[in-house]
This record gives C-alpha cells, structure tokens and sequence, in this order.
C-alpha cells in the first residue's frame, strides 16, 4: 500500500524544514495560527524553485469564516491563476454559503481556474452542514481530495466520521485526515479509516536568533520566536505511518 504524508508550512524556512524531512506534499500557508491564509507571490515563486516536492498553496484571502464576498472571490481567482503560473501541483480552496451548504457555483469556478492543478477543498468542509452531500458535490465538481477533521476539532476525535466519509468516496475522492495528526497517532488513524494520506502541521517554535534583544519586547514571543517545523519530526512522522 502507497502511503502520504502532507505537511502544512507557514513560510520558505519551515517548507525546508518539511522538505528535508522528506515531506511528500506541501501545503504552502501563511499564518497558520488563523487556519492558514494564502502566502505571499514570493513565498509561492521561491519554493516552487527551490522544491522538488508536490506544493499546494493554500487559497484563503484572510482568517475567520468561509463565507466569500465578491472581492474576496476575485482575489482567490486571481492567486489560483497566479499559483498555476508559477507552476505549482495544486490549490487548497474552500467556500461555504450562508446556509452551510458547500458553495458549488464559486468552487467550481476556481476548480476551472485552477486546471490542470490538482484541487484540495480544505476544512471549509468540517464546517459544512451535511458532508455527504457535500462530498457528493465536491465529487461532481472535480476536487481530487477533501481535508477534514471529521467535522470535530481534531482527526483522532472525528474518526468514525471520516472512515465513514473514505467509505462513501469509494474511491472516487481522496480522504485525507487533518487536524491532531501527530507522530502517537498517525498509524491508528490510518486503520481506523482506511485512508492513506494524511496531514500534520507539526508546528513548533523557535528562538530567534536576533543578538540585540530590545527589552522592552524581551517577554514578546511574537518578536523574538519563529514557527519551526523539526525534520526529524517528519521523519518520525512517516515511519510510524509505514511501519507494518
């Protein structure tokens, strides 16, 4: 059996950081602490370069809900455009109406945008208010894979949901749990659901290396702490998902 593990990464450092502990797709965020927003056209163009490794970049114009003005739809439009471009594997999107129905008409726009990419609807989904409707219709529309937590805070509490979901995509879609996914648990999770990919952000911090610390923002972690992702921590991740 063929087995996957997806990182999320919160810029170019912590993207190295997955790569080199062997990472066999990236989803390419900003500011995780919000879910993950999408990164920057540098970011994007400069991992792109650098990795040979499957990179999706997150398609997220800010933090909060999924629930998408007009604008906001032309700005997720216009970065899918750019990450196709830019020569990227995939996108990572997800839209929801007002009623929490799974946004067809917006999703499928971006689906056609996005071609030939591969399209992952993210945990837009764990917010949706019937998910196997919705995974009929996401079927329909051409998304490849769903990201989901089993409509719960995290996979490992979401796990009957999701190996009901992967049962009910035959096939048809990838299931992918996320959300909790850590090295403890990761093999469990794949037994307990039947699915073979799976996505962790493995987030940590680490101390800056700035000399000069100012200390009037000595106790700052937001200026003198960065997000970290440990290679060997990857590394971990994928033996104990492959270890018979």
């Amino acid at each position: 059996m063929s087995y996957l593990i997806e990182i999320a990464t919160s810029d170019f450092v912590t993207t190295q950081s997955a790569v080199k502990g062997g990472a066999d797709r990236i989803e390419l965020c900003a500011n995780l602490a919000e879910g993950g927003t999408t990164p920057s056209a540098g970011t994007i163009r400069q991992c792109r370069e650098a990795f040979d490794v499957q990179l999706y970049p997150i398609i997220r114009p800010r933090g909060g809900d999924f629930l998408y003005t007009p604008e906001e739809f032309e700005i997720m439009l216009h970065d899918v455009k750019l990450s196709r471009e830019f020569g990227c594997d995939g996108v990572v999107i997800g839209m929801l109406g007002a009623n929490g129905d799974i946004d067809v008409s917006q999703t499928s726009k971006l689906v056609e945008a996005a071609y030939p990419l591969g399209v992952t609807f993210h945990r837009a989904f764990d917010r949706c208010v019937d998910p196997f409707k919705a995974l009929e219709q996401l079927i329909g529309i051409g998304c490849e894979r769903i990201l989901t937590s089993g409509q719960k805070p995290g996979a490992p509490e979401g796990v009957e949901l999701i190996a009901e979901l992967n049962k009910a995509a035959d096939h048809r879609i990838i299931i992918m749990p996320g959300s909790g996914v850590r090295v403890d648990n990761v093999r469990w999770l794949s037994e307990q659901t039947g699915c073979t990919e799976l996505h962790s952000s493995l987030r940590r911090k680490t101390r800056s290396r700035m000399e000069f610390v100012h200390p009037g923002f000595a106790s700052s972690e937001e200026s003198y702490m960065n997000n970290a992702i440990d290679e060997e921590e990857v590394r971990q991740l994928k033996k104990a998902l492959l270890k018979e």
